[in-house]
């Protein structure tokens, strides 16, 4: 149970009961940290804009790079919500789910390519504290990338250490997204 209890439906106003009901409808149920943001409206919109946004505007990189950067993150945070709704995430892309059993291993295992191993790496220095990104790195992801595949990297790996350290600090756990297999792959 979270440190701070979703707001239910009944409480949530009209808008907000509208906005819980597409997200039941796109993911099955309404994630706990939709409903935990909803005491603060503000935040609450402003956060569902900027994923929104977020989402239509990051189309540079391959998704199985993107989201095994985002799923890194989320593993390095312990942010056992974002683990459990990437891992849905991964399923409905048609991702690989049965390779993030390795992530730990990223850097000799068979199963990822060079790009992602670049990614996750990028993704521990992004993540570690303190930072431990290097220009060598940099110079490198932009090689492999390109300057606004490495600009989505950073986003994305920056968005998720915010949303997984804010998850984790609320006591957001996961909510069983990936066991359910809440959302049939054909839906978005």
């Amino acid at each position: 149970m979270p440190r701070i209890p979703a707001v239910p439906a009944a409480e949530a106003g009209f808008v907000g009961r509208l906005a819980y009901r597409y997200a039941r409808r796109r993911f099955g149920a309404v994630p706990e940290p939709f409903a935990v943001s909803r005491h603060h409206r503000k935040v609450f919109w402003a956060s569902a804009i900027a994923e929104t946004a977020y989402e239509k505007a990051c189309t540079v990189l391959p998704t199985r790079v993107r989201e095994l950067a985002v799923y890194r993150t989320a593993t390095t945070v312990g942010c056992s919500w974002c683990v459990d709704f990437g891992t849905m995430l991964h399923r409905l892309g048609g991702l690989d789910v049965e390779r993030l059993q390795h992530i730990d291993e990223y850097a000799t295992h068979p199963l990822f390519d060079e790009q992602e191993r670049l990614a996750i790496a990028y993704a521990d220095a992004m993540t570690a504290q303190p930072m431990t990104v290097t220009d060598a790195q940099i110079a490198e992801l932009e090689t492999a990338f390109g300057r606004a595949g490495l600009v989505e990297l950073t986003t994305q790996i920056g968005l998720e250490n915010m949303r997984a350290r804010t998850y984790h600090a609320l006591g957001i756990i996961d909510q069983g997204f990936d066991a359910a297999c809440r959302v049939r792959a054909s839906r978005g």
